[in-house]
């Protein structure tokens, strides 16, 4: 009874009071860009840019770490968006046909998107349907208080703003068409309005297009149309020349043409010049077209569109023209719209744009067109996570100052505009505050890349891009020669933009990584079994790679590899930029996808683990260690290759008939004493009497069936210094778990620093531990004597941690998909354990160790087990003791992406996969929170304040001109984002496997777009995410 009071206590308000200091769930920001774009505008006076999606989210950008998003009711796409110039305003139009007003507010010394009006355009009863009314074009007054609304019925009404009050002064067709000659009405309607542009130095003036090709200029006060122009072509566009002497329109044949406006010529039947850039062929339309002067003399022309239609239809193509320059941009998905950085001053005679900014499907592109050849200039942020496919990411925090210079210096040459903290670190207090111990997020591809990005505050920052597939033999290398013949061809296109969703071979796809980042080293490893050890250096190299091959078969009888081959190596000396450069490929066979890898660079090992078992190398001698099987007899579907599309109905359904049989006389089996496990049974059972005594009703777990598929997949591995031979000897061992829940470890005998060369490393099976109930093994963690994680490799020999207790007793922390249990070292005996599935019907996904710091003080903090569940809930439980601390709704449970691509960080941050391009960032400290701090003061009419940009109360300016704000933040990442993280290592795996799939029935609807803004303490250290 003593026993069961201690269990059972009621809440002791300290222990309370504790939580509530250490533990706090925040979703903060979203990195990456923005799902499924729909409409994009820009505010030159505050240089603000929106972007509107599908979703019905609006995210304003301004200077790195200056964002904010507001968020429809209804989940309708946003259409079109507009800024009302300088006023912090801006309006939406929704597919649903409703407008809405936005206000940038300040709330606690800070900006937020607000809502503060909509409208909804009514129809004249009896004579305009619903689809007459809709809303295809809105025109802004550049003096803010009148806004023109187009409409599907040709119809042009006018909105007084801000109130959206409708105003009395609407202009229909049939007032339009007593001023068009007879010859051209031909019984025929106008069409919808497709635009609607005010005239640059008469603001009473407003040009009308409607689809049949009409323009029309129109004079708002005497309401009397001043010019027409009979088009005979579907109307697309039209954009005004800056002096309001001509205009462009553009239009459905794939041409523009080139119209005069004089006051002299009221009907205009013909342009002064026509042209079709790629005719004469049937051509797509140009569905957009902007026309901007230029000091130098010749016009510049912009356009979206208007390619041949049967040889490039297919093409997503923006065309910039200029005398006889001419550069056809091919981008890898749709132009969503685009704009010029160009002068707005009145008073300047030109135009002089000095940047083109492409909205696309799946990311932004900026062209400089002030540099000859129009450059592209690379994005400080709003860069696409997504560029391939992500498999897998990790977080590396606290990132020492030396490695994240040498990275940055990897990156700087790969793209030399990208001139990162050279400012800074010409200054070695600015580069203390910034880059020491900065925060890194390294994203794996399918295209065998790995991506590492500045994750220290709120928009993540491109750092160093590295790829593996220069060491590999693919199908891709034969069509360099084809692609570069194509090249000379008209029309002149140029490859623009990172994102290319396809793969030269899905072999390459990186499924694990591993980083050491004192010694600089890290572990790559495929789908095609390869395990690849890069070494970071600062020089250019030339060297051939060592390539060893370690057979996990180990020489079994009665298995086929029935997978993809493994990947070719290049033969002979590969060149190698700065940066990453591979020393030593390792090749599993069978040649399939490695399911994990781990790092320890003081032993010079690596370990990896596939569907078929598990090896180790030590990279220093280039000799594999060990090789250990893990197949059941029963296992051939492991046989086939993750990219396999052969499976047997009729086994599948046999093996599940079998499963069900052996449940139900489960109960009748006995344990066989002289079993070599069944001193770990006992200890089991002896646990589970204990917990029989005190715990309420529980869900009964079915063991799982030692000839289950895949029983063998090597789930966890991990190296560790402690007492496995017996209790006063310790050493370092390796651990691996597998599927089937069963737990090998190994004494490892590795020689001193001075011995390597000449002595080997040599592994002995210490224990080998079986699960009662086969549960896949998630997760293995050494604790030392205090019961806190083991120190990483090299951290206590540098003293950058303190030594692990080796005085008390260690303990092993093995968590599967159904529980946690704590087992005592080196008699692996049974401490204690928390049944997850049993107590919470739920099953363990991700889980991480990770430290909390008390908000009330750095002094104190504690150790805890950060679990999240199939169903998309985070439970955090204390270490070792295994007592739930708290729990929250994080994921929805139908999203099994989002819940498979989640990673932990060390200090309670997390992130998660909302949309193929874009991470959730969350935090479960209530110290450590990275969120967007930034503040917006705008003069409206009614303030007579500045325009500024307070960040942390001081004021900066916000994109002085888009161009050069991107070259100013690749140059200081990190000193405008006004937030950094205190994270560490973040371990993400990112694909799905039968067991996430079997709790759900129901399609995956898209995740949510939350944003909310959290607040995090200045000059906290942060970490990098890789992906």
């Amino acid at each position: 009874m003593m026993k069961f009071r201690f269990r059972r206590q009621g809440n002791d308000p300290h222990r309370e009071k504790i939580k509530q200091d250490l533990f706090a769930f925040n979703k903060t920001v979203e990195h990456g860009f923005p799902n499924q774009p729909s409409a994009l505008a820009y505010d030159p006076k505050l240089q603000l840019m929106a972007i509107g999606t599908k979703s019905g989210a609006i995210k304003i950008y301004g200077a790195p770490g200056v964002e904010m998003t507001g968020l429809h009711k209804d989940t309708a796409a946003v259409t079109q968006i507009h800024f009302l110039y300088g006023q912090g305003r801006i309006l939406s139009l929704l597919d649903d046909n409703t407008i809405h007003l936005w206000e940038i507010v300040q709330r606690e010394n800070r900006s937020h998107l607000v809502e503060v009006h909509s409208f909804n355009l009514p129809g004249r009863p009896g004579i305009e349907s619903t689809s007459a009314t809709r809303v295809t074009v809105m025109l802004l007054k550049l003096s803010c208080d009148l806004l023109a609304l187009g409409t599907e019925g040709g119809g042009v009404h006018f909105l007084e703003l801000p109130t959206l009050t409708l105003l009395n002064k609407s202009l229909f067709q049939d007032e339009i068409m007593q001023s068009i000659p007879e010859e051209y009405k031909c019984g025929k309607s106008l069409g919808p309005v497709e635009s609607l542009q005010q005239h640059p130095q008469d603001s009473d003036k407003i040009l009308i297009g409607y689809s049949r090709g009409l323009v029309v200029l129109w004079d708002l006060n005497s309401r009397h149309v001043d010019n027409l122009f009979l088009g005979k072509q579907q109307l697309e566009s039209l954009v005004w020349e800056r002096s309001g002497n001509s205009f462009v329109s553009s239009h459905s044949d794939g041409g523009y043409m080139l119209w005069a406006v004089s006051s002299s010529n009221p009907c205009t039947h013909d342009p002064i010049s026509s042209t079709i850039p790629y005719g004469p062929f049937p051509c797509k339309a140009v569905n957009k077209i902007l026309w901007r002067t230029t000091e130098s003399g010749a016009p510049l022309v912009l356009f979206s569109g208007g390619m041949p239609r049967a040889s490039y239809g297919d093409r997503h193509c923006l065309t910039i023209l200029q005398d006889s320059s001419h550069v056809t941009l091919d981008f890898t998905s749709r132009v969503i719209d685009f704009f010029t950085i160009h002068c707005t001053d009145k008073d300047k005679e030109f135009d002089d744009p000095s940047a083109l900014v492409v909205l696309l499907e799946e990311e932004l592109v900026v062209i400089d067109l002030q540099m000859a050849g129009w450059p592209t200039v690379p994005a400080p942020y709003l860069a696409p996570l997504h560029s391939s496919a992500i498999t897998c990411s990790c977080h590396i925090s606290n990132v020492p100052p030396r490695l994240w210079e040498r990275v940055i210096s990897a990156g700087q040459q790969q793209c030399p505009l990208q001139n990162y903290e050279v400012a800074e670190l010409k200054d070695p207090t600015q580069k203390l505050k910034t880059s020491a111990f900065s925060p890194q997020v390294l994203c794996c591809h399918e295209d065998g890349t790995v991506r590492f990005w500045d994750a220290s505050g709120v928009s993540l920052k491109p750092l160093y891009k590295l790829s593996t597939a220069n060491i590999f033999q693919t199908d891709g290398d034969h069509n360099d020669s084809l692609t570069q013949a194509g090249e000379e061809e008209w029309p002149p296109f140029r490859k623009v933009g990172c994102f290319d969703p396809y793969s030269d071979d899905p072999r390459l796809a990186i499924q694990k990584i591993s980083v050491c980042k004192y010694s600089g080293k890290l572990v790559v490893a495929g789908t095609a079994g390869q395990v690849i050890v890069l070494v970071l250096s600062d020089e250019k190299s030339d060297h051939m790679i060592d390539v060893a091959t370690v057979d996990l078969l180990q020489d079994r009888e009665g298995f086929t590899w029935k997978g993809h081959d493994r990947l070719p190596p290049k033969s002979g000396s590969v060149v190698f930029a700065p940066g990453f450069q591979p020393v030593v490929l390792v090749q599993c066979m069978p040649p399939a996808a490695v399911t994990a890898v781990t790092l320890h660079a003081e032993w010079n090992l690596i370990a990896f683990g596939t569907s078929h078992g598990f090896g180790l190398f030590d990279y220093h001698r280039r000799s594999p260690v060990l090789a250990r099987c893990t197949l059941h007899p029963n296992d051939s579907l492991a046989m086939e290759g993750p990219l396999s599309r052969v499976k047997s109905l009729k086994k599948s359904l046999r093996q599940s008939f079998r499963r069900i049989r052996k449940s139900r006389v489960s109960g009748k089996k006995r344990v066989v004493v002289n079993s070599p496990t069944s001193k770990v049974q006992e200890a089991n059972a002896q646990l589970a009497e204990h917990d029989a005594e005190v715990t309420p009703v529980q869900r009964r777990i079915e063991p799982r069936s030692a000839d289950d598929s895949l029983s063998g997949v090597v789930r966890c591995l991990c190296f560790a210094d402690t007492f496995l031979r017996d209790g006063t000897h310790h050493g370092p061992t390796m651990w691996a778990g597998t599927n089937s829940g069963s737990v090998y470890a190994y004494a490892l005998d590795v020689p001193s620093q001075e011995k390597f060369s000449e002595q080997s490393v040599e592994a002995l099976l210490g224990k080998e531990i079986q699960l009662m109930h086969r549960a896949p093994v998630v997760s293995i963690a050494v604790l030392d004597g205090r019961g806190n994680p083991l120190p990483e490799p090299y951290e206590v020999s540098r003293d950058l941690a303190k030594a692990p207790d080796m005085q008390g007793s260690h303990s092993v922390l093995i968590v599967s998909e159904e529980q946690f249990k704590v087992f005592m070292l080196p008699k692996v005996s049974a401490k204690t354990k928390f049944k997850l599935t049993a107590h919470e019907g739920c099953r363990v996904r991700k889980v991480a160790l990770s430290n909390f710091t008390s908000v009330s003080s750095e002094e104190y903090s504690e150790n805890a087990l950060v679990c999240l569940t199939n169903l998309g809930d985070i439970h955090v439980f204390s270490v070792p003791a295994l007592r739930p601390q708290v729990r929250y709704d994080c994921i929805r449970k139908e999203d099994i992406s989002g819940i498979a691509s989640c990673v932990f960080t060390k200090t309670g941050q997390g992130f998660y996969l909302i949309s193929p391009s874009e991470y959730e960032r969350f935090s479960l400290s209530a110290r450590v929170i990275t969120e967007p701090l930034c503040r917006v003061d705008v003069e409206r009419p009614h303030d007579l304040s500045a325009h500024r940009l307070k960040k942390k109360d001081k004021t900066v300016v916000i994109l002085s001109g888009l161009l050069d704000e991107m070259r100013s933040s690749l140059s200081s990442p990190v000193l405008d984002s006004p937030n950094s993280s205190a994270d560490v290592t973040l371990d993400t795996t990112g694909e799905l496997t039968v067991e996430d799939v079997k709790d759900f029935l129901m399609t995956v609807d898209e995740a949510e777009n939350n944003y909310r803004n959290m607040t995090e303490e200045d000059g906290r250290p942060a970490g990098i995410l890789i992906n």
